[in-house]
């Protein structure tokens, strides 16, 4: 077993020796990846930070004599990574752990988010308790407040260190016993608003013998199952909730970016997709939503989340593009529109219930979805049963048609 921890040994020497060695008093081996870029280390490191700049595709002394902070960064959070992968490929690295500012957690996750989801991470930080989005990104990556700078060792911070230290080795250092199904996996996407059509497509692929894994289509949620797509992780896709095109295309906060739906169709593997949430646009609370939007039609989904309502004009621009992601799917794809209503609130007596904005959508999808793409309409809203059943049974038989279903 072995954890390797990355800081910056030129001015957190002291913090990183302790954690160090509380971990190895616990019978774990360290492997130190010093990314420090300013001054000597305050002891030698395992890695030097003349390795990690130049995985970097850079020297140290280049970056010493730049001076510029921003991308001596940039460049060790590349080289740790290359480093971090290389570790774990050899067998080197089955946990890591990071220390530090603002400067080393940009450094030290960077690394971590190389690394594939299960490798236990855990970074102590400064700004733990901000927005970690950045830091954390699509990866099982979990931050530790230092609640005091790490700078020396006293009471508190010893303590906080010795915490993270000794919760990196009860990760690494322990099997859990999870097990490893040897099935096909499915990815899934789902909103609250679309959770019951989830629910019964899920129980009915896992009847059928798939393993399934369900992402809350917020944003991250969606980067997250695309790059699970990219690494190979997923056979197949269920992809009920494409609504963050429409907070990407209208400005909402949970967008997953203009990648969103490239991932499978790049793979080539058997996808179905559907319109959930396409009638809503996500924001904070009432009094963040931009003054631009003034005088749409919003609902309060709860004090922290609005939804605005998708317009005709938005909801065709969004089948367009939804069309084109389609189009360019080099596997087995089908789209279903669920023609009775998009979400939860979207069906007749609900706040979002809106025939010209869906009309628009579906119109727009009909119009632009090539023949490659099997289009498939049904008389249901989204929840409804038969409606959840009808694409999971779509799904199965594309993914038997693949040879990449469950075994007889």
């Amino acid at each position: 077993m072995a954890v390797v921890i990355v800081g910056t040994l030129d001015t957190k020497a002291e913090e990183i020796g302790f954690a160090r060695d509380v971990i190895e008093a616990q019978g774990v081996d360290v492997h130190v990846v010093d990314s420090g870029v300013m001054d000597e280390p305050g002891f030698e490191p395992d890695s030097p930070a003349s390795e990690v700049a130049e995985a970097g595709n850079t020297s140290l002394a280049a970056l010493r004599e730049a001076g510029d902070r921003g991308e001596a960064i940039e460049v060790m959070g590349e080289g740790a990574a290359e480093i971090a992968t290389r570790l774990h490929d050899e067998g080197v690295l089955d946990g890591i752990l990071g220390l530090g500012g603002s400067g080393n957690t940009s450094v030290a996750t960077t690394a971590m988010r190389s690394l594939p989801v299960g490798v236990p991470k855990l970074m102590v930080s400064t700004v733990a308790s901000g927005d970690t989005e950045p830091y954390v990104g699509t990866r099982d990556l979990a931050m530790m407040y230092s609640v005091a700078d790490i700078e020396g060792l006293n009471q508190l911070s010893r303590q906080v260190i010795a915490n993270g230290a000794l919760a990196m080795v009860g990760m690494v250092a322990n099997d859990p016993g999870v097990e490893v199904a040897d099935r096909p996996t499915i990815a899934i996407t789902m909103f609250g608003v679309t959770t019951p059509c989830v629910q019964t497509a899920r129980e009915s692929l896992e009847e059928r013998g798939y393993e399934t894994i369900v992402f809350h289509a917020t944003g991250t949620g969606g980067r997250a199952m695309e790059s699970l797509i990219a690494e190979g992780i997923v056979d197949g896709v269920l992809d009920v909730t494409t609504t963050e095109w429409a907070d990407e295309h209208v400005g909402g906060v949970l967008s997953a970016g203009p990648e969103r739906l490239d991932a499978a169709g790049e793979a080539g593997i058997p996808q179905v997709v559907s319109t959930g949430a396409l009638d809503m646009v996500n924001f904070g609370p009432r009094d963040t939503v931009p003054g631009e939007f003034e005088g749409r039609q919003f609902h309060v989904h709860n004090p922290q989340v609005t939804l605005m309502r998708t317009t005709p004009e938005e909801t065709a621009r969004i089948g367009e593009i939804i069309a084109g992601k389609l189009n360019a799917a080099t596997g087995p794809t089908a789209l279903a529109l669920p023609l009775n209503g998009v979400s939860m609130i979207a069906v007749e007596g609900e706040d979002f219930y809106d025939p010209e904005a869906d009309a628009a959508l579906f119109d727009a999808l009909r119009d632009h979805i090539d023949d490659d793409v099997e289009l498939i309409e049904r008389y249901e809203a989204i929840n409804d049963d038969a409606f959840a059943e009808a694409i999971a049974a779509k799904l199965d038989e594309y993914m038997r048609e693949a040879g990449v279903g469950p075994s007889e």
